[in-house]
C-alpha cells in the first residue's frame, strides 16, 4: 500500500522513493475495490518508454474522465496525478504532451472537492505557474484553465495566489493596467468582461491603482467614461454590476468625487436597481453589498440612496426570500437560492448599517420598516457567522440614535442577544459588538441596568487586556460610560475588576485613544464627593502616582487637560483634597500649568485651585495660605487681566475666595 514514508518505489517518476502523495489507508482500500482494469491500464501507459504511446495514453485518459467522477477518483487513487505533473514539467516532453497533461489535470479538478485537495497535496499550483513561462500559447491556456478551476474551488487556500494590496501593487508595477485597458474595447464580450473584472479587483481599496485608472484612456476615451457606458441599462447585468464596482472602488479611493455625476446619477442608481426583487439572488447580494461600500462614509450619498426607488422598503424583501408565491419555476434554481438565502439577509443588514450610519431620520425609517428589530434580534442568533456580524453592524449603526436607545432597543431587549454574541466570538465580531455595547451603556439608555446585572463588568475588564487595540479601546470606553453617574458599588466593582496593575498598564498604553478613555474612566469614577473620598481612600496613592507620571510625560494637550481635570475632581473631595495639598510635587505642577501657553491647560489648572481654596469648606484658610505662599495669588492676578474671557472670569472668581 502506498503511504508517505514507506520505502517503496514511487510511480511519480523513475528511481524516486518516498512519494509525498499521501493516502488514507481505509479510503485507499475501499477505492481500490472499485478500481477497474481499464483504470489501471490508463495509468500504466503513462510509464511507457515510447513518448508517442505516452501521449496517446494521456489523450485516451482525457476522453475517459470527461463527465465521469468515478473514473477521476480511480485515476487519482492509482497515482495518475504525480505522474502527469512529472510529464508536464519535463523539458524533454513535447509541447503537445505537456498541454494534454494540463487538460487532464484540469478535468480532474472539475470533479469533487476531494479531487482538488488531492491535486493541491501534489503541489500542482507551482507546476502550473511555471508552465505560464512557456512560449506556447495552447499550453499556457491549458495551464490557466486548470488554475482557474482549482482557484474557484472553496477548498483552495486564497493565499496560494496573489491576494491583498501588496499583490495588487506588484501587478500594477508590472504594467497590468496598461496591458489590460485595451481589452475593454475587444470585440469579444467574454474578453471585455474578464478585463472589467480584473480592474474591479485591482482597484478595490487601492488608491494607487484607482488614481491611475482615472487618467487612462482607450481609443481617446477615459476609463471612467467607458465604465459608465458599461453600466447602462441595455448592457448585460454582469457588466453593469462589475462596472459599478470599478467606479465604486475609484470613488472610495478618492479618485472620483462623491458628488460626481457618474457616481450620483449613474453608479448609485445602477446599484439600487440591482437590489430589486426582479434580479437573481447573487445579483441582489452583490448590488446591496457594493452599494453599502459606496455610501458607507458619505452622508449625502446615504441620503440620496435612502430616497431612491424606495430602497429601505425594498430591502425588507431580502428577509422574505423565497416567498410562498416565488416566481422561480426552475427547481434547481430554487434549491440553490434556498441554500444561499442567508446571503441576502447578510447583504441587507450591511446596507441598512451604511444607510443609517449618520442620519437620524434614515435610522427612524429603517427601524419603522416591517419587523426590523425582530429581524436584527433573529440575525444575532443565526448559525451563519457572516449574518451575525452583519446584524451586529446594523445594530451598531442604529444604536447611535438616542431616541431608538430609549424606545425600540428597550422594547426588544436587544442587549440579551448582544451579550450572547460577545461570548467567545472572533475578534472582528467582538469589535463591532463591544462598540454597540458602548452605546447601550450611555446614561440615558434603559438597557444600562440589565446589562450591568448580566455580568458585563467582568467581560469588559477582560477586553481591556486584549492584544487587539480596538478591543482595548472599546472595553475601557464601555467601562467609562458605565461609570458615568453610577452608584458607588458599580464604581468599586469596576476598580476591583480592572485591578490597580491593569489600570496602570492602560495609563501607560502607547495608543492615545486607550489613554484618553482610561483617563475618562478615572474622571467618571472620581465624581460626587462621597465617591471621590471613598475611592481615594483605597486607591489614592496609586492614582496620584499615575497623575504625576502623565503630567511629567510627553503627552498631547488633550491628555494633560484630562489629567488636570481628574486632579480638579480630587480637589473637590472632602478628605481627598489633602492628597493634593500634602504633595508639593503635584502643587508645583498645577502652578506650572496655570502659566502654560495653552489656555485649555491653564483653565483646567485653575479648576484645581478653585476647588482647593473654596472658603466654605473646612480647612480652606490653611490651604489658601499655603497656596499664597507658593505664589498662586500673584498668578491669579495676572490671569484676571487675560484677554481670554474664560480665564479672566475663573481667575476673578478664585480671587474672591481670598477676599471673602
Amino acid at each position: 500500500m502506498l503511504k508517505h514514508g514507506v520505502n517503496s518505489l514511487c510511480r511519480c517518476c523513475p528511481a524516486v522513493t518516498y512519494c509525498t502523495f499521501e493516502y488514507d489507508p481505509v479510503v485507499w482500500l475501499l477505492s481500490c475495490l472499485e478500481v477497474t482494469a481499464s483504470s489501471r491500464h490508463y495509468v500504466d501507459r503513462l510509464f511507457d518508454l515510447d513518448p508517442q504511446k505516452v501521449l496517446q495514453g494521456v489523450i485516451d485518459m482525457k476522453n475517459a474522465v470527461i463527465g465521469n467522477n468515478k473514473q477521476k477518483a480511480n485515476l487519482i487513487v492509482l497515482g495518475a496525478v504525480p505522474r502527469l505533473l512529472y510529464l508536464l514539467q519535463q523539458e524533454t516532453s513535447s509541447t503537445e504532451l505537456r498541454t494534454e497533461c494540463a487538460v487532464v489535470l484540469g478535468s480532474l479538478a472539475m470533479g469533487t472537492e476531494n479531487n482538488v485537495k488531492s491535486l493541491l497535496d501534489c503541489h500542482i499550483i507551482p507546476a502550473l505557474l511555471q508552465g505560464l513561462l512557456s512560449p506556447d500559447l495552447k499550453f499556457i491556456e491549458a495551464c490557466l484553465r486548470c488554475l482557474r478551476t482549482i482557484f474557484i474551488s472553496p477548498v483552495t487556500p486564497e493565499d496560494l495566489l496573489y491576494t491583498g494590496p501588496d499583490h495588487q501593487t506588484i501587478l500594477f508595477n508590472h504594467g497590468a493596467v496598461q496591458n489590460i485597458a485595451h481589452l475593454l474595447v475587444s470585440t469579444s464580450y467574454k474578453v471585455r468582461m474578464q478585463a472589467l473584472k480584473c480592474f474591479s479587483v485591482l482597484a478595490f481599496e487601492n488608491p494607487q491603482v484607482s488614481m491611475t485608472l482615472v487618467n487612462v484612456s482607450v481609443d481617446g476615451e477615459l476609463l471612467p467614461q467607458i465604465f459608465v457606458k458599461m453600466l447602462q441599462r441595455d448592457k448585460p447585468i454582469e457588466m453593469q454590476l462589475t462596472s459599478a464596482k470599478c467606479l465604486t472602488s475609484m470613488c472610495r479611493a478618492g479618485a472620483i468625487r462623491t458628488d460626481d455625476s457618474c457616481i450620483v446619477l449613474k453608479t448609485l442608481p445602477c446599484l439600487v436597481r440591482m437590489c430589486s426583487k426582479e434580479r437573481l439572488l447573487e445579483e441582489r447580494v452583490e448590488g446591496a453589498e457594493t452599494l453599502a461600500y459606496l455610501i458607507e462614509t458619505d452622508v449625502e450619498l446615504q441620503r440620496i440612496a435612502s430616497i431612491t426607488d424606495h430602497l429601505i422598503v425594498m430591502l425588507a424583501d431580502y428577509f422574505k426570500y423565497p416567498s410562498s408565491v416565488s416566481a422561480i419555476t426552475d427547481i434547481k434554481r430554487l434549491d440553490h437560492d434556498l441554500k444561499h438565502a442567508h446571503e441576502l439577509r447578510q447583504a441587507a443588514f450591511k446596507l441598512y448599517a451604511s444607510l443609517g450610519a449618520n442620519d437620524e431620520d434614515i435610522r427612524k425609517k429603517i427601524i419603522e420598516t416591517e419587523n426590523m428589530m425582530d429581524r436584527i434580534v433573529n440575525g444575532l442568533s443565526e448559525s451563519s457567522i457572516k449574518v451575525r456580524l452583519a446584524a451586529v453592524r446594523c445594530l451598531h449603526s442604529l444604536s447611535r440614535s438616542v431616541q431608538q436607545l430609549r424606545t425600540s432597543f428597550q422594547d426588544h431587549a436587544v442587549w440579551k442577544p448582544l451579550m450572547k454574541v460577545l461570548q467567545n466570538a472572533p475578534n472582528e465580531m467582538l469589535v463591532v459588538a463591544s462598540s454597540t455595547l458602548c452605546n447601550l451603556l450611555l446614561e440615558f439608555s434603559p438597557s444600562k441596568e440589565p446589562i450591568l446585572e448580566s455580568g458585563a463588568i467582568e467581560l469588559l475588564c477582560s477586553l481591556t487586556q486584549s492584544e487587539n487595540l480596538a478591543l482595548r479601546v472599546n472595553g475601557i470606553w464601555a467601562l467609562m460610560n458605565m461609570a458615568f453617574q453610577a452608584e458607588q458599588k458599580i464604581k468599586s466593582d469596576i476598580l476591583r475588576g480592572l485591578s490597580t496593575e491593569q489600570l496602570f498598564q492602560l495609563l501607560s498604553d502607547s495608543d492615545v485613544n486607550v489613554l484618553m478613555k482610561t483617563l475618562g474612566l478615572l474622571r467618571n469614577l472620581l465624581s460626587t464627593r462621597p465617591h471621590i473620598d471613598h475611592i481615594m481612600s483605597t486607591h489614592g496613592k496609586q492614582i496620584m502616582q499615575a497623575v504625576t507620571l502623565i503630567l511629567e510625560g510627553e503627552h498631547n494637550i488633550e491628555v494633560k487637560e484630562q489629567t488636570l481635570c481628574i486632579l480638579a475632581n480630587i480637589a473637590d473631595g472632602t478628605t481627598a483634597k489633602e492628597l493634593i495639598m500634602t504633595n508639593d510635587d503635584i502643587l508645583q505642577k498645577i502652578k506650572y500649568y496655570m502659566s502654560h501657553s495653552n489656555a485649555k491647560l491653564q483653565l483646567a489648572a485653575m479648576f484645581c485651585i478653585s476647588n482647593l481654596i473654596w472658603n466654605e469648606e473646612e480647612g480652606s484658610q490653611e490651604r489658601q495660605d499655603k497656596l499664597r505662599d507658593m505664589g498662586i495669588v500673584d498668578i491669579l492676578h495676572k490671569l484676571s487681566q487675560s484677554s481670554d474671557p474664560n480665564l479672566c472670569d475663573k481667575a476673578k472668581t478664585a480671587l474672591q475666595q481670598y477676599l471673602a
